[in-house]
C-alpha cells in the first residue's frame, strides 16, 4: 500500500523518520512529504498557500498506480482532507494524526509572522497537554527539525466541495482523546463537529501522548498505523 505521509507546520519529510521502518516491515510504501516553501525565505514562498500544498499530495495521489493511503498530522490533516476531497475515488484511507477533518473553508490557525514567514515559535509556545511528554532531550533533539511555513498556509481557508469525501474511511489517532471523549465534545464544535459526524466510517483510537507522537511514541504511533492503514 502507497502511504502518503505529510507532517505539520514547520515540519518536513524527516519527522516521518520514526515510523517509516515499521511500515515498510508490514509491506507498506511510505511516502513522506517536505510540503513546498517550507525552510524558504519570503521572496521565496510569499506566493505558496494550502491551495498548493493540496495540489502536491494530489500530485503524489495522481502518481500512483491505485489507490492511496493519505496520513497527516496536525495541520497536514487539513493538507490530507483537502486532497481526498480533491481525488476521493483515489483515496483508500485518510489517517489522522491528534487533529480534526476539517470543516469546509476553514484554516489551520494563526501564529506571529517574522521576516514574512511564520517560524518555529518554540516549544514553550504550546499548552502543557500538547508538550508534556517532550523532555529536554527530545525538545533539543527535534528542535533542529523545525523551518519556517509560508505566511499564506496557516490562515488560508481549505475549500471542500464534494460530499463524496464523506465516504472515505477516516482513523483519528489521537494524543489524548479515545472514541467515548471524542464523540461526546466534538458535539459542540459547530461545523468541526458536523464535518465529523457526517464521515461514514470514522474511528477513533488514543495514542496516550502529547501532541507530536512520531518524537515521543513513535513505536506506539507506528503500530497504530499499521493497524490503521487495514481497516477499511
Amino acid at each position: 500500500m502507497d502511504i502518503i505521509l505529510v507532517p505539520g507546520l514547520w515540519l518536513d519529510a524527516s519527522s516521518w523518520a520514526p515510523v517509516l521502518p515499521a511500515l515498510r516491515a508490514a509491506g507498506h510504501h511510505p511516502h513522506p512529504l517536505t510540503m513546498p516553501g517550507v525552510g524558504s525565505p519570503a521572496p521565496e514562498s510569499s506566493g505558496i498557500g494550502m491551495a498548493d500544498w493540496v495540489a502536491a499530495v494530489v500530485e503524489q495521489i495522481d502518481a500512483a498506480e491505485h489507490p492511496v493511503v493519505l496520513v497527516g498530522h496536525s495541520g497536514g490533516g487539513n493538507v490530507v482532507w483537502g486532497a481526498a476531497d480533491a481525488r476521493p475515488e483515489q483515496v483508500q484511507h485518510v489517517v489522522f494524526v491528534d487533529t480534526v477533518p476539517p470543516a469546509p473553508d476553514s484554516s489551520i490557525s494563526e501564529f506571529p509572522l517574522v521576516d514574512g514567514v511564520v517560524p518555529f515559535p518554540g516549544w514553550d509556545f504550546f499548552p502543557d497537554e500538547d508538550v508534556y511528554d517532550l523532555d529536554d532531550t527530545v525538545r533539543e533533539r527535534t528542535l533542529p527539525l523545525t523551518h519556517s511555513v509560508p505566511a499564506r498556509v496557516p490562515t488560508d481557508p481549505l475549500p471542500l466541495t464534494r460530499e463524496s469525501r464523506h465516504g472515505v474511511p477516516v482513523t483519528l489517532l489521537m494524543g489524548a482523546y479515545d472514541q467515548t471523549r471524542f464523540d461526546a465534545e466534538s458535539e459542540g464544535w459547530g461545523e468541526f463537529g458536523q464535518e465529523y459526524r457526517s464521515i461514514a466510517h470514522a474511528r477513533v483510537v488514543r495514542i496516550g501522548s502529547g501532541h507530536w507522537p512520531q518524537f515521543t511514541a513513535p513505536q506506539r504511533l507506528a503500530e497504530l498505523l499499521v493497524d490503521a492503514v487495514g481497516v477499511d
